[in-house]
């Protein structure tokens, strides 16, 4: 795992370290990086992979590849970091509850925590309570109009902590922070993620796979009703030919949908041509016998 840290971040510290803040600079950058663990902990389980971890001035973020996450996951992801630092909290509480002793020096480590969780459940993109806000909101509406909403609601969330500067002794710090949230609201990251269920990143994780026994003919039109977003799927026949899901949607761009998936003559179209030929034959029948009688009656 890569620790990147950001120039200004350095800055930062210095400024931190000038004005005797240092101590408590170190606290929030550790309890940013043991935010991040959990968020980093979670997406292993889930079987993605984790690049590395950014040090910024205003937070930490982990770099993990997360494409092809079903909405449920993320939602699980986007609370692993403050989960942990719901825990310390309420290990420090306890802590304080038969140990009163230690308030003295941890009362810092749970300020750090409490702004740490209270933050980043906020419903402002990109925090992880804008990320669960917008997997709620994408099932519920559709994708640009989920975008729009978590816009708006960044740009409220972003207006509320800039009043802290005016208005309390919060400091400059929350200014900044509302001018990052309104930069984030206006990126390009807002928009709901597209959930690509047989992507390359699903399969590195291990899918289940659900064999499915078809007959020869079975059509693109209903081979495309058995695909789900939880399970690869791979067509067979009894005769031992296979059409796996990659196969079956890369077919289904050039083919046409009552079309066999497997090449064989589509059974409802054939039967289709055959019902059409016996009308042609019907109809054309009685022509040829009036044409008989009439050509017995002129001799």
């Amino acid at each position: 795992m890569k620790l990147s840290v950001h120039p200004l971040f350095f800055a930062a510290g210095i400024f931190s370290a000038v004005f005797g803040g240092l101590p408590v600079f170190l606290i929030y950058t550790l309890t940013a990086l043991v935010h991040e663990c959990g968020h980093i902990f979670c997406a292993r389980r889930m079987g993605f992979e984790c690049s590395c971890v950014k040090l910024m001035p205003y937070g930490a973020a982990a770099v993990c590849k997360i494409d092809g996450i079903l909405p449920a996951d993320e939602v699980k992801l986007a609370l692993a970091g403050p989960a942990v630092n719901a825990a310390i909290c309420a290990c420090t509480a306890a802590l304080w509850w038969f140990f009163p002793i230690t308030y003295a020096w941890t009362d810092v480590v749970m300020q750090a925590n409490a702004v740490m969780l209270a933050v980043n459940i906020l419903p402002a993109y990109p925090l992880d309570g804008g990320r669960v806000a917008r997997c709620i909101l994408s099932k519920v509406m559709s994708p640009r109009a989920a975008s729009i909403a978590i816009r708006a609601a960044t740009v409220l969330v972003a207006g509320g902590v800039a009043s802290l500067f005016f208005f309390t002794e919060v400091g400059i710090n929350a200014f900044v922070f509302a001018g990052f949230l309104l930069v984030s609201a206006f990126s390009k990251d807002v928009p709901a993620s597209k959930i690509n269920f047989i992507g390359h990143s699903r399969l590195m994780r291990g899918v289940e796979i659900k064999y499915i026994l078809a007959a020869p003919s079975l059509t693109y039109r209903r081979a495309i009703g058995f695909l789900d977003d939880k399970r690869y799927v791979i067509f067979r026949t009894e005769d031992g030919r296979q059409v796996t899901q990659d196969e079956l949607c890369e077919g289904f761009a050039v083919h046409g949908i009552y079309e066999s998936i497997f090449g064989e003559e589509c059974a409802e179209k054939r039967k289709e041509c055959d019902e059409e030929s016996k009308e042609r034959t019907e109809k054309s029948a009685p022509d040829l016998r009036r044409t008989e009688i009439f050509e017995e009656d002129d001799t």
